[in-house]
């Protein structure tokens, strides 16, 4: 059993710091549903009330209905559905070749798809600005889904490989034996083992599609056709903010990753902890 002095520098140079990190991580969160859930004239009065009373679902009404969150909601949705899908397929065909087959440029590949995360997103919003323009993509969920599988498919890809290497080819070759061919092997005995890295693939596809704000903001005019971080801009007025509208919006805006990441966590964790053990 631990003495006192022990365990008090236990509780002092460990759960101190974790519970102050937990309230400064979780203090924003706590502010925007407690404020998601007070009527306007509550949000705004002094002394604050940290508190909803009484609570009222008018915000989420009125940033469903009025504002037109149903639209945004659904544009998010269907681009991010077609980005994590078109993602799991193009890095599981990348990924295969990487760790089954030996070619000039092999390590220089891998090499490549690794410097691309080192390069900021934004430093190619002009160039792609006017590629899509030339191509008249612009006002297009088209030029997001591309931008959003390009920015993607690299680590996605990483990702897979340190996956899939840990799959022995003894497998595939006796499905081959058995008559199929290899495309029929990658579904049949490759993509079954695969099942946590495609989880975890099509997560993080998905959440960097839904999320992401610059790209969506300059690439897309018509407010029918915006997607829900630009949605949520467009609910900050010049001269007055509805606060409450704002943050059901927010709530809104967070529900698909929670629900998400509850649900595909086992796989995830293993997905991951898989993918970085080889590569």
């Amino acid at each position: 059993m631990k003495n006192p002095r022990k365990r008090f520098i236990d509780i002092f140079i460990f759960y101190i710091p974790l519970v102050i990190t937990l309230i400064f991580v979780l203090a924003p969160f706590f502010w925007v549903v407690t404020t998601a859930f007070k009527p306007e004239s509550d949000i705004i009065q002094r002394p604050i009330k940290y508190l909803p009373n009484p609570a009222t679902f008018d915000n989420f009404v009125s940033a469903w209905r009025n504002v037109g969150f149903d639209r945004f909601f659904t544009n998010s949705f269907s681009i991010a559905i077609i980005v994590a899908f078109i993602v799991v397929i193009f890095s599981t065909l990348v990924a295969y070749p990487l760790t089954r087959f030996n070619f000039r440029g092999k390590k220089l590949t891998v090499v490549l798809l690794l410097c691309t995360q080192f390069l900021p997103h934004s430093m190619l919003l002009v160039p792609l600005f006017m590629i899509f323009r030339n191509m008249g993509l612009i006002n297009s969920h088209l030029a997001l889904v591309i931008t959003y599988t390009t920015f993607a498919l690299p680590f996605n890809t990483i990702l897979m490989r340190g996956f899939m290497s840990a799959i022995p080819v003894s497998m595939e070759e006796a499905a081959m034996i058995d008559g199929c061919g290899r495309l029929g092997a990658i579904y049949r005995v490759v993509l079954p083992m695969l099942l946590p890295a495609v989880v975890a693939c099509a997560s993080f596809a998905f959440i960097d599609a839904w999320k992401e704000f610059l790209f969506a903001l300059m690439f897309i005019m018509d407010p029918a056709k915006m997607t829900i971080p630009v949605g949520l801009r467009t609910m900050i007025g010049e001269f007055s903010v509805s606060y409450g509208t704002l943050a059901a919006g927010a709530m809104i805006a967070i529900i698909p990753p929670m629900l998400m990441f509850s649900y595909m966590q086992k796989y995830l964790v293993k997905g991951l902890s898989s993918g970085g053990v080889k590569g």
